[in-house]
């Protein structure tokens, strides 16, 4: 058909690489021994994330803290480098680096509210636990409330307002930090478990 699409929003989405069975088995030691000992995290995430626990308040830069995760931050470099070359970006002169790095645990019920990532350019999360039944990660079409007068979508129509890309451990989901996107609720009965982080090139 004579139709032109334009405009593609990109996600990407890969496994972290060889070797990351055991770097999981720390991530998720650490993550256990920090919520354990986060007051200021437990109380922020009882007020604002119910059921679950973050970082995001109180450790947000874990890839200072812990040599363990700065193991993750190096490999995320290399795929953060290869998002930013599909993209089109060019980069010279500066650098693309991390500037925050939490932690995240979602029991049952917990949930992501939709939201983006004010003052970052590449925004993702690295999967460490992934039980059966966890949501994966929901994005929305930037275009959404510039629709205007706009028929309804047939439900196998190929352009949807919303995709969700499914999750599993060991994989990680880049994205732009202006993209809002969201986590439902949790519904599975084990932990799911997760590190976000955000990169900048200002």
């Amino acid at each position: 058909m004579p139709l032109i699409e334009c405009f593609a929003s990109r996600l990407y989405r890969a496994a972290l690489g060889r070797g990351c069975a055991g770097l999981n088995r720390r991530l998720i030691a650490e993550v256990r021994q920090l919520e354990r000992d986060d007051a200021a995290g437990q109380a922020w995430s009882a007020r604002h994330y119910p059921q679950g626990y973050t970082s995001y308040a109180s450790a947000h830069r874990l890839q200072r803290l812990s040599p363990t995760f700065a193991d993750l931050e190096q490999r995320l470099d290399v795929h953060v480098r290869a998002f930013a070359r599909a993209t089109g970006w060019d980069l010279r002169g500066r650098e693309l680096a991390m500037t925050d790095c939490w932690a995240n645990v979602m029991r049952r019920g917990a949930a992501h509210a939709p939201h983006i990532h004010p003052l970052a350019t590449v925004s993702g999360t690295y999967y460490l636990a992934t039980p059966p039944g966890v949501p994966g990660i929901k994005f929305e079409d930037p275009r959404l409330e510039r629709f205007m007068a706009r028929p309804p979508l047939k439900a196998r129509a190929p352009e949807q307002p919303w995709i969700t890309l499914p999750v599993r451990a060991g994989q990680l989901v880049l994205f732009e930090s202006w993209m809002r996107h969201e986590v439902p609720p949790l519904i599975a009965a084990r932990e799911r478990i997760s590190v976000s982080f955000n990169y900048a090139w200002f």
